[in-house]
């Protein structure tokens, strides 16, 4: 790798991985910045997996430590998500990339109708954690999400959110912490699949994976901290963001003003 692309992975990583805890969509920033400094775009979402595993490792770690980690509702969201993402990972499918953005965009908007419309539903966790079980539409929705994380992992944390909160009872704090663990889970699943593919480059992956533990140990804190009313706000303007951007929105002012 050339001299630049250390410090540019790790600033990546951090970004990334403070990102992830807080909601998803970290990898919007890694993906461009492996692509960037030379790696095939299949290699790239590969080789992204080796960040949002260690940052997953160390997210966990300081979830449980301060008391946010309900593992066993984790573990169990997490066998149908895995299922899924190793098929996810498996797939080769010859996909219209500029539909499948605009439809991506579409679902963000549309989870950020019901982030604004019941917010009480973000900040008031109505299960206790440890006495839940699965029903089939949340094996059936899990899954499914587990499918498209293993596909592309982008995007993956926000759709397990909203999972989490509207239809598993959690707060938006607590079920950041859920997330980050059936991540890491559903993560090694797919990394195995890439990894046996040869589908991984291990420099650029650990470089980037140790922007992501900073990350990671950056966003815990915070989403610790600030609460569930912060966070929520946070996913908001994220998901906006990453909605307006697959819909073209910044290219189209980018002209108008140019």
């Amino acid at each position: 790798m050339e001299w630049y692309a250390y410090p540019l992975l790790v600033l990546a990583g951090i970004a990334a991985g403070f990102v992830n805890m807080l909601e998803g969509n970290g990898s919007l920033i890694t993906l461009p910045a492996l692509i960037f400094i030379g790696l095939p775009a299949n290699v790239a979402n590969a080789t992204n997996r080796v960040g949002v595993t260690l940052q997953n490792v160390v997210g966990t770690r300081e979830f449980h430590r301060r008391g946010k980690l309900d593992t066993r509702g984790a573990l169990l969201f997490a066998i149908p998500t895995t299922v899924g993402s190793v098929l996810g990972a498996q797939i080769a499918v010859d996909i219209n990339e500029e539909l499948f953005r605009r439809v991506l965009a579409v679902i963000m908007v549309v989870m950020l109708i019901l982030m604004l419309v019941k917010p009480e539903r973000w900040l008031i966790e109505r299960v206790q954690p440890g006495t839940r079980r699965l029903s089939v539409l949340q094996v059936l929705s899990f899954f499914a999400i587990g499918i498209y994380g293993g596909f592309l992992q982008a995007g993956v944390g926000i759709f397990l959110l909203v999972a989490l909160v509207l239809g598993a009872g959690y707060d938006v704090v607590r079920a950041n912490a859920v997330k980050v663990l059936i991540v890491l889970v559903l993560t090694l699943a797919a990394l195995a699949v890439f990894w046996t593919n040869a589908k991984i480059e291990w420099l650029p992956g650990l470089v980037c994976g140790v922007g992501n533990m900073i990350g990671a140990w950056l966003g815990t804190r915070f989403a610790v901290r600030k609460g569930a009313v912060w966070v929520r706000w946070f996913v908001v303007v994220v998901v906006l963001a990453s909605a307006a951007e697959l819909l073209g929105v910044f290219d189209w002012i980018g002209r108008l003003i140019g």
